[in-house]
């Protein structure tokens, strides 16, 4: 759900005991509209600013740094390093957070310094505020043109955004509810009822207090009877006065395994059809439900240009395919080429210049039966032979040179496919370089021009650790595939794949022991999980010792091929790849 204001309240009175009198020992600016203050006892407060996902939390989750840090983050870093968290405050029942520091300036004199936090949909922006209120400078500055009412811009004081006009929730009466509800429009359903008079909620509580009300989530106004409007209105007082008492509860909404929603109280409005868990807290709840969006949204903005260069390339190997297959099975027909120049060489006696067709007896056919062959009218007999003769010739020459062709975009469309699936699990700035450099190596990519510099830092692969303590590494690109499977394995490792499914090389460090069944089914699931199949069960997983995985001449990078094999069926779990996550 959008994070609505009294979530936004419960995250900040789960953040104030936790980051009051810390001070800042770094500022990181990993994505466009992220923020990430480390302070001192390792935490790691994220103010996150995008359209999609603004919020501010406590983060476990490590993410990785542009190589030149962006000229916001470098002016966060000149007056937010050595800051200590004097308060942090919520105005009002706002989407807005104001981070009050203390800083000390370049002389040794004290000073105040404000973060603040506009969480609000498309609108929300990072804003650095000196002592008097004055704007340093912001993330998305905003000017005349963009808005006529409210700028925000270096230079001018700041002012907040400007009210809704509706009602905070935790402000109202009975009385005042039953007048707003018996002069609302009687075609309105509760839940729209109560967001067009209130503020601070968001439409996920909006239709839980209809759903306790009324039992259904889209009752309308008219349908309610005086006992159903009392119902609706101890259903809302029962919502605000937990607002009010401040008893939170971090709720994760989940359908199939997947994160649905959030919210700061137990949903009942799904019924069966979702599964309702609590969380040890609101920051835990946050990084949970945005791990996977995050990684798709850096992936949209890093990898999009990789993304469409790939499967441009797949797409047109795909179209040049189909064309040769169809030339292909042309040249299979090609005896049928022979046998018509051979009938119109035995008919020669028959035939005149100018013929479009010739009828003859098919002496090939074991009934003699009659045949029609075309002819070129402006061609001899001999010349409409001869013509027969070169296109058998020439189909029986294009049948071998076809066959190789399409071995070679058949090759080329399963490393493009290995290509995209690098990309959606891309993580880290390396990992697209990294990516980028291969497509520039295959010919996909144009190299760089003079003068361009990318960043070059070595890209360890991902590492576990199984449960009997064996250590499990596994490639982030096919390059990285190569280099693990054919350099750094010992020949004594146990390589892992997905059968006939592109995915990530997977080595079992053995250390020359044999490894339990448990050991391997674990090494089995992380093999599944990187790779195409990650949303499937059952998957079917082939595993040998390293010595057995030989790469052919000429072959893309990542490809390979093995003699000999075990196949171990697992189902992806991502619990289990978090657990054996080597931080």
């Amino acid at each position: 759900m959008p994070l609505d204001a009294v979530c936004l309240q419960a995250i900040l009175e789960e953040l104030r005991p936790r980051l009051l009198g810390l001070r800042i020992d770094k500022v990181q600016q990993p994505a466009r509209d992220q923020v990430i203050l480390l302070l001192r006892g390792n935490q790691r407060l994220l103010l996150n600013a995008g359209a999609n996902a603004p919020r501010i939390q406590l983060t476990e989750l490590v993410r990785d740094n542009p190589a030149e840090p962006p000229m916001f983050c470098m002016l966060l870093r000149k007056h937010l390093v050595g800051a200590r968290v004097a308060d942090i405050v919520q105005p009002g029942l706002e989407r807005l957070v104001r981070l009050e520091l203390d800083i000390t300036d370049d002389f040794g004199q004290p000073g105040k310094r404000t973060l603040v936090l506009e969480a609000m949909g498309r609108r929300s922006n990072l804003i650095l505020l000196d002592g008097e209120g004055r704007i340093i400078d912001c993330l998305r500055r905003v000017d005349a043109d963009m808005s006529a009412s409210r700028q925000v811009l270096p230079g001018l004081y700041y002012e907040p955004p400007a009210s809704t006009g509706r009602l905070p929730v935790t402000e109202e009466t009975e009385e005042g509810f039953r007048e707003k509800l018996a002069a609302a429009n009687a075609e309105r359903q509760l839940d729209a009822f109560l967001l067009d008079n209130y503020f601070g909620i968001s439409p996920l509580v909006a239709r839980e207090i209809a759903f306790r009300a009324a039992g259904e989530t889209d009752r309308h106004i008219f349908q309610l009877t005086r006992e159903g409007e009392d119902r609706l209105w101890t259903a809302f007082s029962q919502v605000t006065g937990a607002v009010t008492e401040k008893h939170f509860i971090p709720t994760l909404i989940e359908r199939d395994g997947t994160p649905l929603d959030f919210s700061y109280l137990p949903i009942t409005q799904y019924g069966d059809a979702a599964q309702i868990s609590r969380r040890e807290s609101f920051s835990a709840l946050l990084d949970g439900f945005y791990e996977a969006r995050e990684r798709q949204e850096r992936v949209r903005q890093r990898g999009a240009d990789l993304i469409r260069t790939a499967t441009t390339a797949r797409d047109r190997l795909r179209r040049k395919l189909a064309m040769q297959e169809k030339d292909y099975a042309e040249t299979r027909d090609r005896g049928r080429l022979r046998i018509c120049g051979d009938l119109i060489t035995s008919n020669l006696y028959r035939m005149e210049r100018g013929q479009s067709k010739l009828t003859c007896e098919n002496f090939y056919d074991e009934n003699c039966a009659e045949i029609t062959i075309p002819l070129d009218p402006l061609l001899t007999p001999q010349q409409n032979a001869a013509k027969y003769y070169k296109r058998y010739t020439k189909a029986k020459t294009a049948e071998k040179y076809l066959r190789e062709q399409m071995n070679i975009a058949r090759r080329d469309m399963e490393y493009l496919e290995s290509v995209l699936e690098e990309i959606a699990e891309a993580e880290t700035e390396q990992d697209f370089l990294d990516i980028r450099g291969e497509l520039r190596d295959a010919g996909y990519l144009r190299g760089q021009g003079k003068g361009k510099k990318e960043m070059k830092r070595p890209a360890k692969p991902r590492e576990f650790r199984t449960t009997t303590g064996f250590r499990v590494l596994v490639g982030r690109n096919n390059r990285q595939n190569d280099k693990l499977t054919m350099k750094d394995a010992d020949h004594r490792d146990l390589w892992f794949h997905t059968q006939k499914i592109h995915g990530a090389h997977v080595i079992l460090c053995t250390g020359g022991q044999i490894p339990d069944d448990d050991t391997i089914v674990e090494a089995a699931k992380l093999a599944a999980y990187y790779s195409q199949a990650r949303e499937s069960g059952n998957v079917p997983v082939d595993y040998t010792q390293v010595k057995n995985v030989k790469k052919p001449a000429g072959a893309r990078p990542g490809m390979v091929i093995y003699n000999t094999c075990r196949t171990v069926n697992v189902t992806p779990e991502e619990a289990l790849v978090k657990q054996l996550s080597v931080k």
